[in-house]
């Protein structure tokens, strides 16, 4: 890496367009720890304080990600979603290249729950198909699922339809998607979460709330997702 740093922009500035140009030449893979904030100062020649600057913000941008106790790395892209419109999981993740996989926890028919009920418009003592998932990105857990659907609407399915993309087998018989109805917050991951997610128990989580519509307006799914908050992000775009 050449450590040579010149006087147009502020230093840190400098070091964190070299250290990026460095990553987007394939000097480092992803996944790649980086070498330390004391060996990189001394090759650009600055106090630790101004290359951890530089560092930070690359962390700051997705960049780079701090591992507590292993040192910095190169990130891995993030599975993005925006935030309209409806896309399914497997969908968003083909979208950016990766291969999309999950392994189910629980699937279960069951009489709905009242919050379920409510969410999904359904009359007293109709049955749901339940299922708990650990949504994956070639072969990385992204979420842990638990999603409700009326058993009426897919009891003719069977269940590699249900569970490889329920929207992609409800399109392929003719039922067509509508809108959704998103609640995203924050919290910490319990170590039943972190323990399906491979993550620290307390790790950032993401916790995304949704029900989604078919395009006749009918409510088909409630799910609630919790997402590893380091390898998922949402974004808007107006």
């Amino acid at each position: 890496m050449e450590g040579k740093i010149g006087m147009s922009s502020p230093i840190y500035i400098q070091i964190h367009n070299k250290i990026k140009q460095e990553i987007e030449d394939n000097r480092w893979a992803v996944g790649d720890r980086i070498p330390s904030e004391r060996d990189l100062a001394l090759q650009f020649g600055v106090s630790r304080m101004t290359l951890r600057q530089a560092i930070q913000t690359l962390v700051d941008e997705g960049i780079l990600e701090r591992q507590i106790g292993s040192g910095t790395f190169v990130a891995r892209k993030k599975v993005q979603e925006k935030m309209s419109g409806v896309t399914s999981f497997t969908e968003l993740t083909e979208a950016q290249g990766k291969t999309p996989s999950s392994k189910t926890v629980s699937y279960l028919v069951t009489s709905a729950s009242i919050s379920e009920s409510e969410h999904l418009a359904l009359k007293a003592g109709e049955k749901v198909l339940r299922m708990e998932r650990i949504r994956y990105a070639d072969d990385v857990p992204i979420c842990f699922e638990v999603a409700t659907v009326p058993y009426e609407l897919i009891k003719h399915y069977n269940r590699k339809q249900i569970t490889s993309s329920l929207y992609r087998t409800l399109e392929e018989h003719g039922l067509k998607i509508g809108h959704a109805q998103q609640t995203v917050s924050s919290m910490l991951a319990s170590e039943k979460i972190a323990e399906y997610l491979e993550l620290k128990r307390g790790a950032a989580i993401l916790r995304l709330r949704q029900i989604t519509r078919l395009g006749d307006g009918r409510p088909f799914e409630y799910v609630r997702t919790q997402y590893a908050g380091e390898r998922f992000e949402f974004y808007l775009e107006k």
